[in-house]
């Protein structure tokens, strides 16, 4: 039996805010081999998740601490929906089926969320980003960030309108 205690997202909350990333990961499961993948993640407001799609798996995340918003895309960059799930939000949590363009914006310093996904993991195939934005490290990540925190559905985050 595991015991994940509470100070395990102060810990990580802690190393996410030491992160060039700005944020951090905890694996539940053992190995990327196992048929279920669970994580804790804790990011920072100003930690990036490109967008992104699994194609082949749905993803299940439950938020523990704090809020983030859920973007959802089309494959040219149209934001579709905007959600809102966690702390004073109505929402604890979000399922996205598999295919899904999504991105994830923290609210605050800190917040956290337990992910689960079908297994095993394999780093070739687990997502594809998005072509349409900028690559993690890139120098106009904090801008497009910023877009995306204030953009409306039917807008579209392409830098180069609406090719995909």
């Amino acid at each position: 039996m595991k015991l994940l205690p509470v100070a395990l997202l102060d810990e990580l909350a802690a190393q996410a805010a030491a992160s060039p990333r700005r944020r951090a990961h905890f694996n539940v499961h053992a190995g990327a081999a196992d048929p279920v993948q669970r994580f804790f993640v804790a990011a920072c407001r100003d930690t990036y998740i490109r967008p992104h799609r699994h194609h082949t798996r749905a993803e299940l995340a439950l938020v523990l601490r704090g809020a983030f918003d859920v973007l959802l895309f089309d494959a040219a960059g149209t934001l579709t929906a905007r959600h809102a799930v966690g702390e004073a939000t109505g929402s604890m949590a979000y399922e996205l089926p598999p295919g899904a363009w999504h991105m994830l914006i923290a609210q605050s310093d800190g917040a956290a969320f337990l992910e689960i996904k079908e297994g095993p993991y394999d780093p070739a195939s687990a997502a594809e980003f998005a072509a349409w934005a900028p690559a993690e490290g890139e120098p106009s990540v904090p801008q497009f960030l910023e877009r995306a925190r204030a953009a409306r559905s039917g807008e579209s985050l392409n830098p180069r309108g609406s090719a995909a």
